[in-house]
């Protein structure tokens, strides 16, 4: 059992952030379901060489990394926060049916490229909404707590995905591609959990704290630059067919979406 001050002090986060930290738990369930079987996917099924495997990745993880220095910036011009926001989860929602459906090398290549410019768009102006929720009483609070949902779902994605492959491959040693396909379309189907969550909270975004206005909460890449730079903060799909691909896109622009973006 918790202890009480515990309880006290998750009580205690807004429920904004509770929904955005839902949000990022469920994307990056998804993300990470399909990334940790996608190397092995790519070598048995599609026939790609080891090299092949490495400069996807390289080429993902570089793109992620070069746009986190614009979005930032990017953000604090526009003063659209939860717009930004929303198309980085879009566009990783979007890719997420492709890798199911891809037949070839190149698709893979561009799904994971888009994907990764919608973790690289998203990243400081979420910090920065996060960081208009929080004093400098709840900041580490707020940020822990979000973080935690983060890391909660690239650990759990592995090993759902593992999981369920092993339950339905017919050979362990070399799953078929049919097999691996049903995987990745259970991890497009994941940011959908989230819909209800993102609809009913997406108004605390707009009441926000009494710390919105503060000069750190007006700037994304002040927020980003602060929290890289302090060491102990730094950590170590949609569905397929109409309105359900509809609604898993709006796993994440509904819950920004307001009548008066910021």
């Amino acid at each position: 059992m918790p202890p009480a001050g515990a309880t006290s002090r998750l009580k205690d986060i807004p429920r904004g952030v509770w929904a955005l930290g839902l949000v990022s738990l469920f994307m990056d369930i998804s993300s990470e379901m399909i990334h940790a079987l996608l190397p092995l996917y790519l070598v048995t099924v599609l026939g790609a060489s080891m090299t092949a495997v490495g400069l996807i990745e390289g080429i993902a993880e570089a793109t992620a990394m070069i746009v986190k220095v614009f979005s930032g910036a990017l953000s604090d011009w526009l003063g659209k926060r939860k717009l930004l926001a929303a198309i980085g989860y879009g566009l990783a929602a979007f890719t997420k049916p492709v890798f199911p459906l891809a037949t070839g090398l190149g698709w893979i290549v561009a799904a994971r490229f888009v994907d990764r410019i919608g973790k690289g768009i998203r990243g400081a102006p979420r910090d920065a909404l996060l960081a208009g929720f929080a004093d400098k009483s709840s900041r580490g609070r707020i940020f822990g707590f979000h973080r935690a949902m983060d890391h909660t779902g690239a650990v759990v994605g592995p090993l759902l995905a593992f999981g369920l492959l092993w339950l339905i491959a017919g050979d362990h040693t070399k799953p078929s591609r049919i097999e691996f396909q049903w995987v990745f379309l259970a991890a497009a189907m994941s940011p959908r959990c989230s819909w209800r969550s993102a609809s009913v909270e997406r108004a605390s975004i707009d009441s926000g704290s009494v710390a919105s206005r503060s000069p750190s909460a007006r700037s994304a890449s002040r927020v980003c630059w602060e929290r890289s730079s302090d060491s102990t903060s730094r950590p170590a799909a949609m569905r397929l067919f109409g309105t359900n691909l509809t609604r898993s896109v709006n796993t994440s622009a509904a819950f920004f979406a307001s009548p008066r973006s910021r």
